[in-house]
């Protein structure tokens, strides 16, 4: 995960010092991400034992205001969807356990257009974590944790062409890291 940093910093470095000819996100655009996440949040302890559905997430993305302090900027809001799951059996004491995380949240961007085809942003993201856990065993009990959250994030969009692209999101969120592929409507 360290060198995936150093190599993000290396290359918004790099890109930093060409020149953009356009933003890739203006009004009206929309986009639909649909990612995978990476080093997840959702228990990360316990060893090799535990079995885990790595985040999924879908999220929207609407442009509401273009060249919002110059023509390379640009500012999205959207919403967001997001699933992960951890079971724990042991064998040796007959029990186990299992916890999902299910996130509904509301995001906003700010965009900045570093290079040509290259959608940098960084925002926030508030919303409502769905929490269960289940355990069963010599006792078997159950329970809820659901809350309010926010995360930070840094992404970016490469296009392959006018409506397709890769994306890269870097925050703490449902995972540390969610990569996956984007599309404007």
């Amino acid at each position: 995960m360290k060198n995936f940093v150093v190599i993000l910093c290396i290359l918004c470095m790099g890109v930093s010092t060409s020149s953009a000819q356009e933003s890739t996100f203006v009004k009206p655009d929309r986009v639909i991400n649909i990612g995978v996440g990476l080093g997840g949040n959702l228990y990360s302890g316990y060893g090799s034992d535990i079995k885990r559905i790595p985040a999924i997430t879908l999220s929207y993305e609407s442009c509401v205001k273009d060249q919002l302090f110059d023509e390379k900027s640009s500012l999205g809001v959207g919403a967001i969807l997001g699933y992960s799951s951890a079971k724990y059996n042991d064998p040796m004491d007959d029990w186990s356990w299992k916890s999902s995380t299910f996130v509904v949240g509301a995001r906003g961007a700010l965009h900045y257009a570093l290079v040509d085809k290259f959608d940098t942003y960084t925002g926030l993201m508030l919303g409502y974590n769905i929490v269960s856990t289940k355990y069963s065993g010599a006792v078997d009990a159950g329970g809820a944790a659901s809350g309010l959250s926010w995360a930070w994030y840094l992404g970016g969009r490469y296009y392959f062409n006018q409506s397709t692209a890769a994306f890269a999101e870097l925050g703490y969120g449902i995972s540390v890291l969610n990569v996956g592929v984007a599309f404007k409507l």
